[in-house]
């Protein structure tokens, strides 16, 4: 029997009942995989990253995180919004260290925060992070004063100076310039590849489903009942068989507008 870190099992879930988005829905995967989750407006796609999350619950099935059921925000797994949700009022530095002031003040309790011991030099792990993220040279300076590849930079350090084992994405390079989009894409796999983590990404984008995801979830119209998967190419935009996956998804996905 396969071990799958991420269950979705049977769930249903609508925002007004004569429109489900999800009626016996099951999806499962791995640890450690990337996985895309594309498809056109309204679809589903950030429910479904909510569920996974624990924002929201599923009005029947469940899901399960590492074999638990998910009742609430877990604390391992980590969001990334589309606006990046930078606090305006603290600094570049500030805002990677937030989520290690508010879970040094619950403590390892399990629930707002993992049962291991906090870190004991978390001054020193936010000066990793902004070394290894290029920002070292903007600390000091707010959001507003820095660039939207250095904000979505900012909100990736905030998440992975937590130590999550599950990274959760929406649309996350959608207001970015081309140049940056692929840098930061290119630097999303360098990290889950470094530390893996299972990363699950939102996207409208064909192109970065095909570049992101190893493998990639196509929702369609709803409601949704079978998942349609994709294999997904090498993450090399120069590479035959990524042009053929875009072809293959954007013939899947306009099947699924019809």
């Amino acid at each position: 029997m396969e071990n799958f870190f991420v269950e979705v099992k049977g769930i249903d879930f609508a925002w007004k009942p004569h429109l489900p988005l999800f009626l016996n829905f099951w999806w499962h995967l791995k640890k450690g995989e990337s996985w895309a989750i594309i498809g056109p407006s309204g679809c589903g796609k950030t429910t479904l990253l909510y569920l996974l999350s624990g924002l929201i619950r599923p009005q029947g099935g469940e899901v399960r995180i590492g074999g638990v059921k998910l009742e609430r925000p877990r604390p391992d797994s980590a969001l990334i919004l589309q606006d990046f949700g930078l606090l305006p009022w603290r600094t570049v530095m500030e805002n990677i260290a937030l989520g290690l002031e508010v879970r040094s003040f619950y403590g390892p309790d399990g629930l707002h925060a993992p049962k291991r011991p906090l870190p004991e030099a978390p001054d020193a792990l936010v000066d990793y992070w902004l070394k290894r993220l290029g920002l070292e040279a903007v600390a000091d300076h707010y959001p507003s004063q820095i660039s939207g590849g250095q904000r979505q930079r900012t909100a990736i350090g905030r998440a992975l100076v937590l130590g999550p084992d599950l990274l959760l994405m929406d649309e996350p390079f959608s207001s970015l310039d081309a140049p940056t989009r692929e840098s930061l894409e290119e630097l999303t796999l360098k990290l889950q590849a470094e530390r893996g983590l299972t990363v699950i990404t939102v996207t409208h984008s064909i192109e970065e489903a095909a570049f992101l995801g190893r493998k990639i979830l196509c929702l369609g119209h709803p409601p949704h009942r079978e998942p349609v998967v994709v294999e997904g190419p090498p993450p090399k935009r120069d590479h035959p068989d990524f042009y053929k996956v875009c072809s293959k998804l954007r013939s899947i996905l306009e099947e699924g507008r019809r």
